[in-house]
């Protein structure tokens, strides 16, 4: 019956829009510096199994098909995308962009992370009024290890492999005044995503491999730069477009099976 068409479109209609509001969030963040997309996966549900393949029919010979009707679609998950977005010269000081996997290192509240700490790719940081280096957003994340600039600082420079330097008034050398860890995951995409550009570790991403920049294959860090979204506003707006006209075409299955169910129940008159 139209019954199984009419459900079977109503679950394309739910995970279509769950698309959407994936796809509306990717575009919103399309600025974003350090900004991960993310993807809808979608999966097919069970299916009535009316006839079986193989089975011997009338005429002794086995079928060679099945008879299946399948019961619509589901959302399986979203998938982030960690593909290395543009970087952007700003030429400031603590902006700093990594080069190659990895991710920096923040503290957060021991509640909203595993150890108290989560991970961005995000590397427009500044200083708080203690000197520590800190995220530049309205929470100030403190950059772990904690790095403190001495309040007669000059200059600031990054190095390729995470130390940072300090020039110092009267003092003809830079100063080493510590070392930026990054870390990586055996399966990024398993992070889970928290606001802020921040990811924590869950039981999917496996434990951090946490380590120098430049080693064990992680990536380097270059100072005066910042990571861009890695969003493609094409793409994007082509699966939008794509969307819509699914849920246009569910829409109509829709509207065939409810005029099927009215002309049958129409049949008695």
């Amino acid at each position: 019956m139209a019954i199984v068409a009419l459900h079977s479109a109503a679950t394309g209609l739910s995970a279509l829009n769950t698309q959407l509001d994936v796809l509306a969030n990717n575009l919103a963040n399309v600025n974003t510096n350090g900004f991960r997309a993310s993807r809808v996966n979608f999966q097919d549900l069970i299916y009535q199994e009316k006839k079986l393949p193989g089975v011997e029919n009338a005429a002794g010979d086995q079928r060679p098909i099945g008879l299946y009707v399948g019961l619509g679609v589901r959302v399986a998950g979203t998938q982030l995308d960690f593909r290395e977005g543009a970087p952007i010269n700003t030429e400031r000081e603590l902006d700093i962009y990594i080069e190659g996997p990895g991710l920096f290192r923040v503290q957060v509240e021991d509640d909203r992370a595993e150890g108290g700490i989560a991970y961005t790719r995000l590397g427009a940081f500044t200083k708080n009024a203690d000197g520590e280096i800190v995220l530049a957003n309205d929470v100030g994340r403190r950059l772990e290890p904690v790095i403190v600039v001495p309040p007669d600082a000059t200059a600031i420079s990054v190095a390729e492999n995470g130390e940072i330097f300090v020039q110092i008034p009267g003092e003809a050398e830079p100063q080493n005044i510590g070392q930026i860890e990054l870390a990586w995951f055996v399966n990024p995409a398993g992070l889970r995503q928290m606001g802020e550009n921040l990811f924590a570790e869950t039981a999917a991403s496996g434990p951090p491999l946490v380590g120098e920049p430049g080693e064990g294959g992680l990536g380097v860090t270059r100072g005066g730069l910042l990571e861009a979204s890695n969003v493609d506003p094409t793409s994007e707006l082509v699966n939008l477009i794509r969307t819509q006209r699914a849920f246009e075409m569910n829409s109509q299955t829709i509207r065939a099976a409810d005029e099927t169910l009215r002309a049958v129940s129409q049949l008695r008159s």
